[in-house]
């Protein structure tokens, strides 16, 4: 099957990377270490710092990796060759979401166990919960990684990207400013901005000890952004950069 083969052909070149493993797998995790330090003596406040951030950083790490990875096959030459065998631009985007999605899964577990079992996290709901929807803002951040990097010619436009696609959706998810105290502009912009509802997932976890109808809403609005983006991707996906 074309999709497994390119899942697989992601995977390898992942493994044989060490650095961005560290970059998936270990940075997440410091970096709630971190929080825990700056919030230490303040229990509430870690506790709901550090659950939206299981969600934000996955997101920021996820699309960084992607746009520059999906760049570096465009310029190199790899899509076009790749493209004269059976492959087509939706087995690759989505081959791409399925395998980062795996080291998504990955990372998510890693930076949750920490948190729960070493930084003392607690939520009213399940872990597992916190997991899924984790795995899904990082996956979330794979397809618009992939939708932004057909639009970059260099590493350094792909990371351009960063302040315009992951900053604004940082801002107003409601991390910083609830998002019904916010002006009536921001929120109408924070209503289309996937980012917003996988925050108000985790939050409904921490608050609540079973699975809400708000969680499950939020979660299918992410998984949604995600298709969206990959088959926009797959529209713009061009085999070379020139």
């Amino acid at each position: 099957m074309i999709l497994v083969g390119t899942i697989r052909r992601i995977l390898s070149q992942l493994r044989h990377d060490p650095r961005t493993i560290a970059l998936i797998v270990v940075v997440p995790t410091l970096l709630i270490t971190l929080i825990y330090f700056m919030y230490e003596g303040r229990p509430g406040a870690f506790d709901r710092i550090a659950l939206s951030m299981l969600g934000v950083f996955p997101f920021t790490v996820m699309f960084l990796i992607t746009s520059i990875a999906m760049l570096r096959e465009r310029t190199s030459g790899t899509l076009e060759r790749l493209f004269t065998t059976p492959v087509g631009k939706l087995d690759l985007l989505f081959g791409y979401g399925v395998a980062f999605g795996l080291a998504a899964a990955v990372q998510a577990g890693v930076a949750a166990a920490v948190a729960y079992t070493l930084l003392g996290l607690t939520t009213a709901g399940s872990a597992g919960l916190v997991v899924l929807i984790s795995v899904s803002n990082a996956v979330l951040g794979v397809a618009l990684g992939l939708l932004c990097s057909a639009f970059a010619r260099t590493e350094f436009q792909a990371v351009q990207f960063m302040p315009v696609v992951v900053a604004p959706q940082l801002l107003l998810c409601g991390l910083f400013v609830r998002r019904d105290e916010m002006a009536g502009w921001l929120q109408a912009i924070s209503n289309v901005l996937p980012m917003s509802y996988s925050v108000e997932a985790l939050t409904e976890v921490g608050a609540h000890a079973d699975a809400t109808a708000t969680m499950w809403r939020d979660l299918i609005v992410v998984l949604g952004a995600v298709v969206v983006a990959l088959v926009l991707g797959a529209a713009t996906l061009r085999r070379r950069t020139v």
